[in-house]
Formats: structure tokens, C-alpha cells, sequence
């Protein structure tokens, strides 16, 4: 087999989460023991380690990884990167997506990469403000850009599941840096991500 993904997991960290989430279920009243419920807490110990990667990884050693010096200096686009992350409030997922956009200034950097910031500040416990902004400075700092311009869309299962419980809501949140702090930057921006060019 030429490829192979691996999971890898921390066996300490593994066994304290398992342990932890079996008396989460007593507590909850149910069994541990039953079928069904026989392997559920060392899953979910996995599940979270994988869902809070972000606490282990540098966004700024992703975007470096592939940062090229160019002279492209007009506005680079990476829309609909779909993200999941979990509120720090409830520890219930958030989902929606994330439209990303700088103009470059002598250094670009792959595409994939902005894909992976996302993906490495989703992957904690978080609230949407934050994430926007963090997404943003990473690239400003790291790129040096002559703006970044953030915008994320999400449905939060903490207002859908429980307390006000509103299905059809959605949260949008978005940050914005040198010239994209311009009207008329910000407005291309804005109608771009929003038009059905593919």
C-alpha cells in the first residue's frame, strides 16, 4: 500500500479521558457495562484529542511551510473552507464555513495552508469572535499581507439543541485589516464571496 493514514493517539492521555467519560455515563445513569456503551468512553477519548489538535499545532509554521516570495499583489480568495469546532461554553459543536482573503505583498502561501489555520483554530474549544480574529493575525503576522479580510458563517449547537433552541439560526462574524478596511476593497470582497462563479 503506497498510502496510509495513521491515528496516533497519547495512551496516557487516552486512558485518564476513558476513565473520566465511564463516570460521566454512571452519572448520567446509564451502564458502562451494556453492549452498546462497551468501548464508547476510550471513542470519545479519542474523538476529543482529535477535535482539540489545535492546542498542538503553530499556525504560523503552517503558513511558513510553504510562504514563496511572488509578485502576484492582487486579492487571493479561499472560500467555503467548511470548519467544525466546539464551543467553550457547552463543549457542543459549531459548524458552518469560513471565507478567507488576502492581498499578497511580496510573499504568498499555498493554498492548503489556509485551509489548515482554519482548521488549527477550529480545533479547540472556542467562540466564533475569537477564531475570526485569530485566523486573521496569524496570516497578517506571518505573510505580512497588505490586508486579510475574514468571514465565518456557522450554526451553533448550543442555541439549536438546547436553551433557545432557534434551528434556523446562524452566526456570522468577520474581521478585516489594511486595505480591506476600504469600502470599496472590502465591498469586492464581500460580493465575490458571495457569487456562484465555479
Amino acid at each position: 500500500m503506497a498510502y496510509r493514514k495513521i491515528d496516533q493517539y497519547d495512551e496516557g492521555v487516552t486512558a485518564s479521558l476513558t476513565e473520566h467519560y465511564t463516570k460521566v455515563l454512571q452519572e448520567l445513569g446509564e451502564d458502562p457495562q451494556r453492549e452498546g456503551l462497551l468501548k464508547t468512553p476510550e471513542r470519545v477519548a479519542k474523538a476529543m484529542q482529535m477535535l482539540t489538535t489545535g492546542y498542538t499545532t503553530d499556525a504560523r509554521a503552517i503558513l511558513n511551510s510553504a510562504k514563496f516570495q511572488e509578485s502576484y499583489s492582487e486579492m487571493v480568495i479561499v472560500k467555503d473552507i467548511e470548519l467544525y469546532s466546539m464551543c467553550e461554553h457547552h463543549m457542543l459543536p459549531f459548524f458552518g464555513k469560513a471565507h478567507v482573503a488576502y492581498i499578497p505583498d511580496g510573499y504568498i502561501t499555498g493554498l492548503s495552508k489556509i485551509a489548515r489555520v482554519v482548521d488549527c483554530f477550529a480545533r479547540r474549544l472556542q467562540v466564533q469572535e475569537r477564531m475570526t480574529h485569530q485566523i486573521l493575525d496569524a496570516i497578517q503576522e506571518t505573510l505580512s499581507p497588505l490586508g486579510v479580510a475574514v468571514v465565518i458563517e456557522a450554526k451553533h449547537l448550543c442555541m439549536m439543541m438546547r436553551g433557545v433552541q432557534k434551528q434556523n439560526s446562524v452566526t456570522t462574524t468577520s474581521a478585516f485589516s489594511g486595505q480591506f478596511e476600504k469600502g470599496e476593497t472590502r465591498a469586492e470582497f464581500l460580493k465575490l464571496i458571495t457569487a456562484d462563479l465555479y
